[in-house]
């Protein structure tokens, strides 16, 4: 059963302009998810969908394939990552290539490592799972959340206020970093969250959320911290 790697990088992006190749300590950010797809030496193929020309040829030098462009259809602000996973499984086929298993890696996840993607790959088959997707426990329990209301802080489960951190349930997020499918089932259910989804939990220490210019700060401070001497 053959594998691909899929990174999405479309050219536009509003809070960081050219997010998908800005340099990210000295490289562009792309690249980082490229090295460990190709690392995990798990697919027969590793490309990257993208509708822009500079974000393509980045993506080649860096040893990813781009054997076609990403359509305008799913290169808006409105297209879902399931959509873009489609298109890239629909337009491989129209040339007669056809893979059972998919990993969608997002191109600005500098934390992702080889092994993460290659362990997530093998627990999606020996689990069957529909698919496998990372996720982080939330370091502070969100049931004791607040609002704001009226210039006044307003509990939004009063009832878990008073309740040890301990003592209530641990609640997780998923990373944003990548997702492995069964494509059988991707095609059938048109989506990523699927009726069998397998957790891979992560350390709170690898992930980090880039989506403002002072995400971008601390993931690169997290990264000179974590990988001084050599990326792990």
């Amino acid at each position: 059963m053959k594998s691909v790697a899929i990174i999405t990088a479309r050219g536009g992006s509003k809070r960081i302009p050219r997010k998908n190749i800005k340099p990210f300590l000295g490289r562009p950010i792309l690249e980082y998810s490229i090295e460990a797809a190709l690392a995990a030496d798990m697919f027969h193929e590793v490309m990257v969908s993208t509708d822009d020309e500079e974000i393509a040829n980045v993506a080649k030098k860096a040893g990813a394939k781009v054997p076609f462009l990403r359509s305008e259809k799913t290169a808006n602000d409105f297209a879902t990552t399931a959509d873009v996973i489609a298109e890239v499984l629909d337009s491989y086929e129209r040339i007669g290539t056809s893979f059972g298993r998919v990993c969608c890696i997002y191109p600005t996840a500098p934390f992702v490592t080889a092994n993460a993607i290659k362990t997530a790959m093998m627990i999606l088959e020996q689990e069957q799972a529909d698919s496998v997707i990372p996720v982080v426990k939330f370091s502070f329990p969100p049931q004791r959340g607040v609002l704001i209301q009226d210039g006044r802080i307003v509990p939004k489960w009063k009832e878990c206020m008073n309740m040890r951190s301990q003592d209530l349930e641990p609640l997780y997020h998923d990373c944003g970093q990548f997702y492995c499918l069964n494509v059988e089932s991707f095609r059938r259910q048109k989506a990523i969250w699927m009726e069998n989804v397998v957790p891979f939990v992560q350390d709170e220490l690898f992930v980090q959320d880039i989506d403002t210019p002072e995400d971008w700060k601390m993931a690169e401070m997290k990264y000179r911290l974590l990988y001084m001497d050599e990326k792990r």
